[in-house]
């Protein structure tokens, strides 16, 4: 069996940035914790970012993962909250920078279609299928949906990385 690999997925957002810590050892993975990081209500771009910044580098120092995956920011009609969620993003990443660990980036259909089988699936059935894969009982049930779209980036990455993983052998 392979050892176990701390994953921290991040689905990132300009007022509340979900988290989720997953161990794979690509076989199977495990829930360690998950949350959501409020940035408050500041007119101040630079409070809210300052505030994702801090919450991501304590999350680094406290679960020590060894990889990071986080959504890819999606630009659609709104381009003004296309960027705040790129300033979000970018605020969580660099909380990791000087760790020394991979960042992987998803988007969100490729989450939705590893998670659920489905590309256009509903936050409700990432939630439940996320609940289902780490195999949580109902004291779960009521996890935000910021916190399961997070776990399921980080599930994502972790089935994405053993089936990389399978190929490469396969073909070496």
């Amino acid at each position: 069996m392979r050892p176990w690999t701390r994953i921290l997925g991040i689905d990132p957002g300009f007022r509340v940035t979900g988290y989720g810590v997953i161990e794979t050892s690509g076989q199977e993975s495990r829930h360690v914790a998950h949350g959501v990081i409020r940035a408050g209500t500041s007119k101040d771009s630079a409070v809210r970012l300052e505030v994702i910044f801090n919450e991501v580098s304590t999350l680094m120092q406290q679960y020590q993962p060894a990889e990071l995956a986080i959504e890819r920011v999606f630009v659609h009609r709104n381009a003004d909250s296309a960027l705040k969620l790129g300033q979000a993003r970018s605020a969580a990443i660099c909380a990791t920078v000087g760790s020394g660990i991979s960042v992987y980036e998803y988007a969100a259909r490729e989450v939705k279609q590893n998670i659920v089988g489905k590309g256009s699936a509903a936050k409700d059935q990432v939630a439940h299928m996320v609940r289902v894969l780490l195999n949580l009982d109902s004291q779960f049930q009521d996890m935000e949906l910021d916190a399961s779209d997070a776990l399921g980036i980080a599930l994502c990455h972790a089935h994405t990385r053993t089936v990389t993983r399978q190929y490469l052998e396969a073909m070496s």
